[in-house]
């Protein structure tokens, strides 16, 4: 698949999702950018903001299958086999099946993830980063795509268990919808009045559509100037007087994919230094830790810096 091709499939995919969703464009543009890529998102947002019908919009625009999307709400009391399934033992059958647990789907949302134990939360480490899932030591190939979009309420704190380094890198990307304008919000007040737009979307694409561009985004060049500007901006977090932990080399790769399927996006097979910077913040910001302790939002002091340090870090020219 060309990058044409995924420039179209992309477009039709969030013109879908923005029947929904309205005057979010760029921000639906930055999770398709993460489930090209493979990757998962963390919403840091408020309740209300359209989170869980973003995740059914996305769903049901690259598949008309019944088990396409799952939303789980964590809890505290939620075990990791909630998620993932359990052996349950077949008298009918004088055996121990397999009952599979809601992470058997392609897209989730993992409601107010912060809010379970961090037992619960290590269950989707190796499912985020392998696509698998091991239980009773067997393991378990999830479905694909398989793409999670995670929440959480970044205003309360009361009650939850705040992610760990670990599982914060495997979010491929952190971001938040934010509020809506005045004129988006009049026109959610008169398309939602009698019913969603939810329940009209008809898929535009198929899985296998999707996989393949998966496959396509990872071929679109990268020069070795782009990969040296990378390499530059990966050392500035790690040698900035700002922060205290910098990115990892998964950091590095997260934002060679990124600015990949940014390109994709943008019709090129190609990279350009603009696709890099473009994707810097959401990727790079919640993979570093900064030495200010005195932020209300640490996400928003380490955005600054991200962004702070892009200018600083020569593009090249050439």
């Amino acid at each position: 698949m060309h990058a044409q091709a995924i420039q179209s499939l992309a477009a039709a995919i969030n013109q879908n999702i923005s029947r929904v969703i309205y005057g979010k464009k760029d921000k639906i543009d930055l999770i398709l950018c993460a489930l090209l890529c493979s990757g998962h998102v963390l919403l840091d947002d408020i309740p209300g903001t359209g989170k869980t019908s973003l995740a059914k919009a996305l769903a049901r625009s690259i598949s008309s299958e019944e088990d396409a999307f799952r939303r789980i709400q964590f809890t505290p009391d939620l075990l990791p086999s909630d998620i993932t399934g359990i052996h349950y033992y077949n008298q009918k059958e004088n055996e121990f099946i397999f009952r599979r647990g809601p992470l058997f789907a392609n897209i989730i949302i993992a409601d107010e993830i912060n809010r379970t134990t961090p037992r619960t939360q290590s269950a989707l480490l190796e499912c985020m980063e392998e696509g698998q899932t091991t239980i009773d030591g067997e393991t378990f190939v999830l479905p694909k795509p398989f793409f999670i979009i995670a929440t959480q309420n970044p205003i309360e704190s009361q009650g939850t268990f705040p992610l760990p380094e670990a599982q914060v890198d495997r979010f491929f990307i952190r971001m938040s919808l934010g509020y809506p304008s005045a004129k988006e919000e009049m026109a959610i007040l008169d398309r939602h009045i009698e019913q969603t737009p939810l329940t009209q979307l008809t898929p535009v694409c198929t899985a296998q559509d999707l996989m393949d561009a998966q496959t396509s985004v990872r071929k679109i060049h990268l020069s070795d100037a782009v990969k040296d500007y990378i390499v530059r901006i990966a050392d500035a977090t790690r040698s900035s007087e700002r922060l205290r932990i910098g990115i990892s080399p998964r950091g590095s790769l997260a934002l060679a994919h990124a600015a990949q399927a940014h390109a994709a996006l943008d019709g090129r097979d190609y990279v350009l230094p603009d696709d890099v910077k473009a994707m810097a913040v959401p990727v790079l910001s919640h993979r570093v830790i900064s030495k200010s302790q005195n932020s209300v939002r640490l996400a928003q002091s380490t955005e600054t810096v991200i962004d702070y340090l892009l200018s600083t870090v020569a593009a090249p020219i050439e």
